[in-house]
């Protein structure tokens, strides 16, 4: 057919060519052009980097302005210790310096034997307002060298840094994830026999290093040597991301979320919006027992309430005695000795995981009174860094050896900031080992506000508690903490039962309360 009118044919016909090319052009997916100009392309972050049984690694060359700084340390061991300084994160590296400083001194006066102290770091997230430091120290003392690890998460807005035991939503949710790490803890070997699951407990000390791996999953490690005989390395577990949901905070998800993308040039645009120095002002973390019931107010008429606490310990029977406590849902104080401390770690672990109070009663059982500031400051700094360090706690109370005190040690106490709590109920039981005499005793002597002295290093002391913790519960007696007993307590302050005002005038001649460390016995002699 001919046309007639050939240019209005062949407008129209390029019309419907062009109007096929638009329909082909979008029915491929392609955005439009406007101008001739190509739209931008949004690109997605690259993935985050790490294995699947540790935690993120971020390359630091992607993090604008980092450098690294060299901890100065006055002591008596070899110190290597280096740390990140980021542009505008002034209060971390204020923190990081301070909390590795403590680190160290815990290290040292904790090990008689501590020759060399080296860590370095590592970043594990970067982004959105939150930033991830993971600490890989190596302790080497007379044993040998260990491993450890601890992960800290600061926030770029706030100065406000967490523990990573923060990345739990609570306390209870933290005891249900202890509960799966215990069931699948291990060292990749494919063998999980090698740790101990007893020693696995919601506390902060073993919860100090969590974070994730690329695949979201939360990565728990421990320490060589902290769940598993030193020998088998660094322990881990990982608990599946979907399982693991439940149990994160607010800030556990936001970590999540920033730890499993990868980083490009990440910089913090301006300082902290309030400097707090590092400092969490928030309130209190899991892993973190309280030695405090809220349940129980011992100030109410109806409440009556005594302490049992126990010296020179832990003894080899002291799980006995916490599996006692337990049944009856007691709390006791244990003012325990360096040296079996250094023999039992697990037991304080364990007695401090429960909710009992743990309280420092001296390296060497010495008679304080006379020693000198220097010698007493000594006696109780290495207790203070072993349970420290086996548990994350810092002891607020203290108990003279055999009551002796005087105004030097009422100084170095004050300064440390440990209130001496002696007692008002004393069974002899070092003295006469006799588990029916000891119960009698105890019996005879309880009443509301008593703080009642024993020693769980005795097999009889063990056997008689037992009697006693049944009688005293089937009496109404409702037995705490001495920081239960006592609320708030002043430094420094002489304590002996209930009512501080009653506390002996210092000066007074020490009594034969507690065993003198040389008095033999069968598990004394090892203990002393």
């Amino acid at each position: 057919m001919r046309a007639d009118h050939p240019l209005i044919t062949t407008v129209v016909a390029l019309v419907v060519v062009a109007g096929l090319v638009l329909l082909a052009t979008r029915s491929s997916g392609e955005a439009p052009q406007s101008g001739g100009a190509p739209a931008p392309v949004e690109e997605s972050p690259p993935p985050a980097s790490g294995e699947p049984h540790g935690l993120t690694v971020v390359d630091a060359a992607d993090v604008v302005g980092v450098e690294e700084a060299e901890l100065a340390y006055d002591g008596g061991i070899d110190v290597s210790v280096t740390y990140p300084v980021i542009p505008n994160a002034a209060p971390l590296t204020d923190f990081l310096e301070r909390e590795l400083t403590d680190e160290v001194h815990a290290f040292e006066a904790a090990n008689p034997g501590a020759a060399s102290f080296e860590a370095e770091w590592n970043l594990t997230a970067a982004g959105d307002g939150l930033l991830g430091v993971r600490m890989t120290r190596t302790e080497t003392d007379s044993e040998g060298s260990r491993e450890g690890y601890t992960t800290y998460w600061y926030d770029t807005a706030t100065a406000a840094h967490h523990p990573s035991s923060a990345l739990v939503a609570g306390q209870r949710e933290l005891e249900e994830l202890n509960g799966l790490v215990r069931e699948s803890v291990g060292n990749g070997d494919g063998d999980g026999s090698a740790a101990n699951p007893d020693t696995i407990h919601p506390i902060s000390s073993l919860y100090d290093s969590v974070g994730f791996n690329p695949d979201g999953d939360l990565v728990v490690e421990f320490d060589a040597g902290q769940v598993a005989p030193a020998g088998e390395g660094r322990m881990y577990a990982v608990i599946d991301a979907e399982e693991a949901e439940g149990l994160l905070s607010d800030l556990g998800r936001h970590v999540r979320d920033v730890a499993t993308v990868g980083v490009e040039d990440f910089a913090i645009a301006a300082p902290p919006e309030a400097d707090k120095d590092g400092q969490d002002e928030g309130g209190p973390v899991p892993g973190g027992p309280t030695a405090v019931n809220e349940d129980v107010d011992c100030s109410a008429p109806e409440t009556r309430c005594v302490a049992l606490t126990y010296d020179d310990g832990p003894g080899a029977r002291t799980p006995e005695l916490l599996d006692a406590l337990a049944e009856y849902d007691a709390r006791a104080t244990f003012f325990v000795t360096g040296r079996p401390v250094m023999e039992h770690p697990h037991t304080v672990r364990r007695a401090y995981a429960e909710g009992h109070e743990i309280a420092n009663h001296t390296l060497d059982h010495s008679d304080l009174a006379g020693l000198g500031e220097g010698g007493v400051r000594h006696e109780l700094d290495v207790v203070q860094a072993l349970v420290y360090r086996e548990t994350g706690h810092t002891m607020n109370l203290m108990r003279p050896p055999y009551g002796s005190t005087d105004e030097g040690v009422a100084s170095v106490t004050a300064n440390m900031g440990l209130a001496q709590i002696l007692w008002s109920v004393d069974p002899l039981d070092w003295k006469d080992r006799d588990a029916s005499v000891v119960h009698d005793r105890v019996m005879a002597g309880a009443s509301e506000g008593a703080i009642i002295l024993m020693h769980d290093i005795h097999g009889t002391t063990i056997d008689a508690s037992r009697t006693i913790i049944r009688e005293l519960d089937a009496r109404g007696y409702t037995m705490v903490t001495v920081s239960q007993l006592l609320g708030t307590t002043t430094p420094g302050e002489v304590y002996v039962d209930g009512v501080p005002d009653d506390a002996p005038e210092e000066g007074t001649e020490p009594s034969e309360d507690d065993e003198p460390s040389g008095t033999p016995s069968d598990e004394a002699s090892e203990e002393a």
